[in-house]
């Protein structure tokens, strides 16, 4: 009778309801510790992603007003400082002066902010107190995140450089 018992059980195939907790249990577990990496990780791709838009638009801020006080772009507007007037004009181009019409464009298309998903950045004329998140209107010295949003070491993603 015994050999019968031990053939009927060899033969079973098929877990135990405490193995399936078990089991259950890890996953949960493993599941668990994921979810925060995962949140970590897109958040630093978002961080990662504003740091370039950043340094792309300031770059192309930059350029514009290199050639402009080069005189590269014509007559500028005065109390612009030699910055470009709007975003705008750096992805549209401007105009060179000459015998042929031609554009240069700074940018190709306005960076996307990762944190607020729009293309509309916040604005600094040079005439703008640095901290201040209004725009003066004169010139673009600066641009900054509109997001409120504050980074793991508690800065403003609006503060960053």
């Amino acid at each position: 009778m015994i050999a019968v018992a031990e053939r009927r059980r060899r033969s079973q195939k098929g877990i135990t309801l405490v193995e399936l907790v078990v089991a259950f249990t890890i996953l949960i577990t493993l599941s668990a510790m994921a979810l925060p990496m995962a949140r970590y990780k897109v958040r630093r791709e978002k961080e990662r992603d504003l740091r370039y838009a950043l340094k792309e638009i300031r770059t192309a801020i930059d350029k514009y007003k290199d050639m402009a006080e080069q005189q590269q772009l014509g007559q500028t507007k005065l109390g612009t400082e030699n910055y470009p007037e709007t975003l705008e004009v750096l992805v549209e181009g401007v105009k060179v002066p000459g015998p042929q019409d031609k554009k240069i464009r700074f940018l190709r298309r306005m960076p996307r902010d990762p944190f607020t998903g729009s293309t509309e950045w916040g604005k600094r004329s040079v005439q703008d107190d640095p901290k201040s998140m209004s725009w003066g209107g004169q010139n673009v010295f600066d641009v900054y995140s509109k997001t409120m949003e504050k980074a793991p070491d508690g800065t403003n993603y609006s503060d960053w450089e």
